[in-house]
């Protein structure tokens, strides 16, 4: 509105109401000089501390994180901030005014100063609303620009070097501190990690529920976005409870967020198998509804996100791989976590592998994933369904005996299927029978473990009726 007013003046003279607003400012303003007590003062700069720190993230920071950890020091450093911006005030006042009286055209209102203000303001403007202020500011960081950590640091490195040589460097624990983010450059350039919303269940937990936000200031919290009948999901728990195991006592909380993509995976008694199976000692909570991963505007399985000390996202990772970048973002937040909290905890540098890690040659897989439901299955999959079928949303369901056949080009293959009473299966790869299988909880089920990758012939013979194929995967 101010810049469409300063780039057309006009408009602010056709609205009537504004030299009421005039009037009624001007009025109040003369109330206020009247008042010859300090509590007018007082009155209207207490009136004007909420616009004021909205304005100023100086202000609002220590409002927000100084003075309720210590209220002595919240005023000094308000009284000092407030003195700083009294200064600059006065400069304006005194110089500012000379300037403006020496340069005609800017007191114009219909000049051309006024009207490239007011375009500037437009820009600005837009810039807030599409969000590109965020973007830029992140830039400029990342440049070195108005990096304030690097002036404290400068300013720190000046005030040592007045001290005597023992004390002229400044100690391994202030350098590491220093080269942290403050909270305001965290606020730029990280997003706040959403709380867990509408849990369904939690295990590990000692069936108490459990929040993200519990561990600001206390804890790093990795959350695992994964589903059981995952294989991507599954090949990294291997890593996941190492991390556990590794980095729990250095203050690490890792949060299995279990969104689940079927029906069956809902259930948490299934969950819970699930978990006791992959040996997972750490907590897991039930998304069913998936209003968490709605929060965090996922579309991965699996996905990690890093949440540091301060409750900021500082890393986060979709998919499989690169376990030794995750881990060093790990320690990388729990050093931070030491160096705030003032603990003398030793965070291992060294990155670990998994003694039962399983690994995957992604690019030499060539077999996309095939769903049999008719929500996501497609014309091109090329799966020939033998006998009589009865194709759900989810899955696919037989009546009698039938066969599945598809020709894949990977190494392993996998089968996420399930029955109400059991189905005994034959697996069949280049008309070999490799093994009989009998399904029935659902879940994910190894059909083919190969020696190498390539193309193969594979055939599933359904000796009964009810099984439920929801999916083939491959590695």
């Amino acid at each position: 509105m101010f810049g469409l007013v300063s780039l057309f003046p006009e408009l602010w003279e056709k609205l009537s109401f504004t030299a009421k607003i005039s009037q009624k400012s001007n009025a109040v303003m003369t109330q206020g000089f009247k008042k010859d007590t300090i509590w007018g003062d007082i009155i209207v700069g207490a009136s004007l501390g909420p616009i004021f720190s909205a304005c100023s993230p100086t202000y609002f920071v220590i409002l927000a994180t100084v003075l309720p950890v210590s209220l002595s020091l919240g005023i000094i450093y308000l009284f000092t901030f407030s003195f700083g911006l009294a200064l600059s005030l006065v400069f304006v006042a005194l110089v500012g005014q000379k300037i403006v009286n020496k340069l005609g055209i800017v007191s114009d209102p219909r000049g051309g100063f006024k009207r490239t203000m007011g375009l500037i303001f437009i820009i600005v403007a837009i810039a807030i609303v599409t969000g590109y202020d965020k973007k830029l500011q992140i830039s400029l960081l990342n440049a070195g620009f108005l990096d304030v950590t690097k002036i404290e640091q400068k300013l720190l490195d000046k005030d040592k070097s007045s001290m005597n040589d023992k004390q002229s460097e400044p100690s391994k624990e202030i350098q590491s501190e220093i080269n942290y983010l403050t909270l305001m450059q965290k606020s730029l350039k990280y997003k706040v990690a959403p709380d867990l919303s509408s849990i369904d269940g939690y295990i590990n937990t000692d069936n108490l529920p459990i929040t993200i936000s519990q561990y600001k200031g206390k804890k790093v919290v990795l959350l695992d976005i994964w589903t059981y009948s995952c294989i991507n999901c599954q090949r990294t728990l291997p890593y996941l409870n190492n991390w556990y195991k590794t980095y729990e006592d250095k203050g690490l909380v890792i949060i299995g967020l279990h969104t689940p993509e079927f029906a069956f995976e809902k259930v948490q008694k299934n969950v819970e198998d699930a978990v006791e199976k992959f040996g997972i000692k750490y907590p897991v909570v039930l998304d069913n509804d998936f209003s968490t991963w709605n929060a965090y505007e996922n579309r991965y399985w699996p996905r990690k996100y890093l949440i540091d000390i301060d409750g900021f996202i500082v890393y986060d990772h979709a998919g499989e791989g690169d376990y030794d970048v995750t881990e060093k973002a790990i320690q990388s937040a729990l050093s931070e976590r030491n160096a705030r909290i003032g603990t003398d905890s030793v965070i291992p540098s060294t990155i670990s592998t998994p003694k039962d890690a399983m690994t995957v040659e992604s690019g030499k897989v060539g077999s996309p994933e095939i769903y049999f439901g008719s929500s996501r299955s497609k014309s091109t999959d090329n799966v020939t369904l033998g006998g009589s079928w009865n194709v759900n949303t989810e899955y696919a369901e037989n009546s009698g005996e039938a066969t599945i056949t598809y020709t894949y080009n990977a190494k392993n293959v996998y089968f996420v299927g399930g029955s109400k009473n059991g189905v005994e299966v034959e697996i069949y790869k280049d008309g070999i029978l490799l093994k009989t299988i009998t399904v029935k909880a659902g879940q994910l089920y190894t059909l083919i473990e190969g020696d190498s990758y390539g193309k193969h012939n594979l055939q599933i013979k359904i000796k009964g009726s009810g099984l439920q194929a929801f999916t083939f995967t491959f590695g």
